[in-house]
């Protein structure tokens, strides 16, 4: 089994979350299932839900109406599901700004918890 976990800056604040409350209910309930299945799942989540980006970075892969979003994570040892920021995509491909960000949030991540 996986838990699912949310990334949180040194401030506190986590960018998965503030993504989350900025959709609206409907598409916040569709990637919230999304993540439900990546909990039960876990690295066996495959396409169309899930793909890697290299790194060992994924994105969740969620689709709603004409809407698509997408939530960035990684896996730790231990089960752990770590999701770092989510975006509304708008174009084809995944904007270059937004995984650069998820690869921060991980590279943090992996100081603070991981270099102890």
């Amino acid at each position: 089994m996986f838990s699912v976990e949310f990334y949180r800056r040194e401030n506190g604040a986590s960018p998965v979350e503030e993504f989350l409350n900025s959709l609206p209910v409907k598409h916040r309930v569709k990637v919230l299932d999304g993540l439900s299945l990546l909990e039960e799942f876990g690295n066996q989540l495959r396409e169309p839900y899930s793909k890697a980006l290299g790194d060992g970075l994924f994105e969740l892969r969620v689709k709603f109406s004409s809407d698509i979003m997408r939530a960035f994570y990684f896996f730790v040892i231990g089960g752990r599901i770590v999701v770092t920021n989510g975006i509304v995509k708008k174009s084809e491909k995944t904007p270059r700004g937004d995984l650069e960000l998820a690869r921060k949030y991980k590279a943090d991540y992996e100081r603070r918890y991981l270099h102890e």
